[in-house]
């Protein structure tokens, strides 16, 4: 059933379309029905799970976690993520989305373990969105960790700001291994912007989106608007990782 149904929705749908575009174009131009053709190929590809899980696993792989330097950490930084300023919540108003979410979830649980500090770090994006930071420092005290236990960091809204304005923190704090909470796909080039700053940081990726040994199955073949996003959130985190590289931003 959801094999079938993924062919009559986007994006199953526009590869259908493609292919029947193609079969028209194969008399009338032979070089643009081959362009098409690929083009078309490239996309199905590019929706399916089959491809999403190791394009996103490679991305998320290139970090793994080291208990003997975890204990090393005297700060837990969480990088922001995203978050809705107006909505509803347990104790408040204001939410975090689903990645800030789970990496905040990891951030309590590494400060119970370690009982060090959180920097949280993130500001308002845009008009609509909340203070990420404020709103991940009200959800923390909610699930007891200690006030005096949490330090905001409100100004920045990318991960080239995080870094910048986190280690201005970190320094006047005297701290010197701070512990890099972020989504897996997302580590890489935070580690990146941390280095730029003079911190060697120890990775703790979480919020992971695919399976580190992914098995094949035939549904995995099946076009899904999910498969195409994370393939694009690949290709995202490559072009900017590039760009930090080249022009340090």
């Amino acid at each position: 059933m959801k094999f079938g149904a993924s062919w009559v929705l986007p994006p199953g749908i526009f590869v259908i379309l493609l292919v029947i575009l193609t079969g028209c174009l194969v008399k009338l131009s032979g070089r643009l029905a081959i362009f098409t053709g690929i083009f078309t190929l490239i996309f199905y590809l590019l929706c399916t799970s089959l491809v999403a899980d190791r394009t996103m696993g490679w991305l998320e792989g290139k970090f793994q976690i080291s208990p003997e330097k975890l204990v090393k950490g005297d700060v837990i930084v969480m990088l922001g993520g995203g978050a809705i300023r107006d909505s509803q919540d347990v104790d408040g108003e204001g939410t975090l989305c689903a990645s800030p979410a789970n990496r905040l979830l990891t951030a309590v649980r590494l400060q119970k373990i370690l009982n060090v500090p959180i920097l949280l770090s993130g500001g308002q994006v845009y008009s609509d969105s909340g203070s990420e930071a404020t709103i991940s420092g009200r959800i923390l005290q909610s699930l007891g960790v200690p006030e005096d236990k949490i330090l905001l960091e409100t100004k920045s809204v990318n991960t080239t700001q995080n870094a910048i304005f986190s280690a201005e923190i970190l320094r006047e704090k005297n701290f010197q291994r701070p512990i890099i909470v972020t989504s897996a796909f997302h580590m890489n080039r935070a580690v990146l912007n941390f280095s730029r700053q003079d911190f060697e940081v120890i990775p703790f990726p979480t919020d992971f989106l695919v399976p580190r040994n992914p098995s094949f199955h035939y549904t995995k073949l099946r076009p899904q608007a999910e498969a195409l996003l994370i393939n694009v959130t690949v290709m995202q985190e490559v072009l900017r990782t590039f760009v930090t590289e080249i022009f340090n931003v």
